[in-house]
């Protein structure tokens, strides 16, 4: 049965157990943030600021072009241009990292961890 109404104004019937509900993702509201995280935050707040500023097409775009760029280009050049793509990819991570599911997690740590891979594999060409 699909329906436009909120869970509260389903039938009890349609609405899922207790038990399936997920808890909230991210720190609950005995768990505080700490200090360096908090700053960690605050400083990436202007560049994020910026981020939102440009277009939405630029950033994966960007990230785009520095991808193919470091698969395609050997040696220490294609290295660095993998490398900026995995800075970027770990500053996103760490900033998203609490409200994350343990899936969300293991899928940001492998990307991070592949790219990371690949810049290694095209310093040593």
């Amino acid at each position: 049965m699909s329906t436009n109404r909120p869970a509260s104004q389903r039938p009890p019937s349609s609405r899922k157990p207790s038990s399936a509900r997920r808890p909230p993702a991210g720190p609950g509201p005995d768990r505080q943030p700490s200090a360096a995280r908090r700053s960690a935050e605050r400083r990436s707040a202007a560049p994020l600021f910026y981020l939102r500023q440009l277009p939405s097409w630029v950033p994966p775009i960007v990230l785009a072009a520095l991808l193919v760029a470091g698969l395609a280009v050997r040696g220490w050049a294609g290295a660095a241009a993998l490398l900026v793509v995995a800075a970027f990819l770990c500053w996103l991570a760490f900033l998203s990292w609490p409200r994350l599911t343990v899936i969300g997690k293991l899928g940001r740590a492998a990307a991070i961890a592949l790219v990371l891979a690949l810049a290694v594999v095209q310093a040593s060409r």
